[in-house]
């Protein structure tokens, strides 16, 4: 019965083998676990943040190359030259005319600080830096990018004013040296040269007025309020309410990162971002609002759904193999289902076999009963007692056929009593 078995079940196997041969050849492997990510200087906030990811995706065994650039300019350049995977780009730098760049998430809030040096008239308006020395941020920069913007709203130029690219360190030095009349800088709120300034009494921050103006004609910007006492209670820093304008931290992606390594690296991104801060809500980021660029689809799908159940269950690596193994199985089940719909009756077909083989010699026996003669008679009585003893010691039957067992030896007892009988009646005539 075993070796029935296995003249079944092997075959199933080797073609199961097989099938799995075949599939996996139009399965793509799995991607290679490195990501390069252009950040920024090495005392920014990308760099800082970076740092994080980092730690956490090499927990993940992904090996972590970090670029230090000058900024969000220079890390665009980064990702249309491949040189880049993932990059920190302020928002509003890019609009939808880029087809080689796709957007991950919006992070944190960076909001756009203007210091200036502290004399007698107060600044509310942008426009009142005519004719100002003014530091706007080092070329390549996003905090250069927007000023920009702003300046020429406000018809602020190299022609009425004097505008330098200086990077943050430089341009503090040389405001708190009275060097320059303002700078411009865009970070986090917890960046030690924001707490620097807004502590120092020979410097002011600029509280834009028109600070929801700005945010109307631009859908990236958004106006916040730093109130009194925010970054420090004891010291009342700042003296007063602050309105701000607010651009976002952007990751944006090159399109030829594997979906498996996005999905992993918003993992993290999520684990970092999603806290309450000061100016955001708990879950708040990271996000996918205010960008025309196009959406990464593994980003859409997982800031839209969510961890998989695979992911709910398994590590990361492990629920993306399944995953990847989807092609394969789909067929594979599709195939196997009919398959082994039809184990069961070839299993009963290869039970019964033995059955129907004993049955078919003693229903040979049977039809010679009538005309054999004495010894031929004994000799099917000498036949039937071994298969007798065959059927019973040496033969293992499963419980399921046993009914098919009892009426065998129903039978058999019947052919051995209808032998007794005629050789009781060939005796007598002899």
């Amino acid at each position: 019965m075993k070796y029935s078995f296995l003249k079944i079940s092997i075959p199933l196997l080797l073609l199961i083998i097989f099938m799995f041969a075949v599939t996996s050849e139009f399965i793509q492997p799995a991607p290679e676990k490195k990501l390069t990510i252009a950040t920024g200087s090495e005392n920014g906030n990308y760099y800082k943040t970076a740092l994080e990811y980092k730690k956490l995706l090499e927990a993940n065994k992904i090996e972590v190359t970090l670029l230090n650039t000058a900024g969000s300019v220079e890390n665009i350049k980064l990702l249309k030259e491949k040189k880049a995977d993932i990059a920190f780009v302020q928002n509003g730098i890019l609009d939808s005319s880029e087809t080689d760049i796709e957007f991950l998430a919006n992070i944190y809030y960076e909001p756009l600080w203007i210091f200036y040096k502290n004399d007698k008239y107060k600044i509310d308006y942008l426009i009142q830096l005519i004719s100002k020395k003014i530091s706007i941020g080092e070329e390549g920069s996003g905090t250069k990018n927007l000023s920009t913007k702003l300046l020429n709203d406000n018809g602020i130029t190299n022609e009425n004013s004097e505008i330098l690219t200086l990077n943050t360190n430089k341009s503090k030095q040389m405001l708190l040296d009275g060097e320059i009349d303002a700078m411009f800088m865009v970070t986090s709120h917890d960046s030690p040269t924001v707490k620097e300034l807004l502590e120092n009494p020979d410097i002011n921050v600029l509280s834009i007025k028109r600070a929801k103006a700005y945010g109307q004609k631009y859908n990236f910007l958004e106006a916040l309020t730093l109130h009194e006492g925010t970054l420090d209670l004891y010291k009342n820093i700042p003296d007063e309410n602050i309105n701000l304008l607010s651009t976002s931290a952007n990751l944006l992606s090159n399109p030829n990162v594997p979906e498996e390594l996005i999905r992993i690296f918003l993992k993290q991104v999520k684990l970092v971002h999603s806290k309450e801060s000061l100016f955001a809500q708990e879950n708040q980021f990271p996000n996918l609002l205010n960008t025309t660029l196009k959406i990464n689809k593994e980003a859409k799908q997982y800031f839209t759904h969510g961890d998989t159940w695979l992911e709910s269950i398994f590590p990361y690596w492990i629920a993306s193999n399944i995953d990847r193994l989807k092609l394969l199985l789909i067929p594979l089940l599709t195939l196997m289902f009919p398959l082994f719909k039809g184990v069961f009756p070839l299993y009963q077909w290869s039970m019964r076999s033995k059955i129907f083989r004993w049955y078919k010699t003693i229903n040979s026996i049977d039809k010679q009963i009538n005309t054999a003669k004495l010894d031929e008679l004994k000799k099917f009585m000498e036949e039937l007692d071994k298969l007798n003893i065959e059927i019973q010691e040496e033969t293992k039957v499963p419980l399921s056929f046993m009914g098919e067992y009892y009426n065998l030896m129903v039978h058999l007892e019947l052919i051995q009593n209808k032998i007794k009988n005629r050789l009781n009646l060939t005796q007598i005539n002899y």
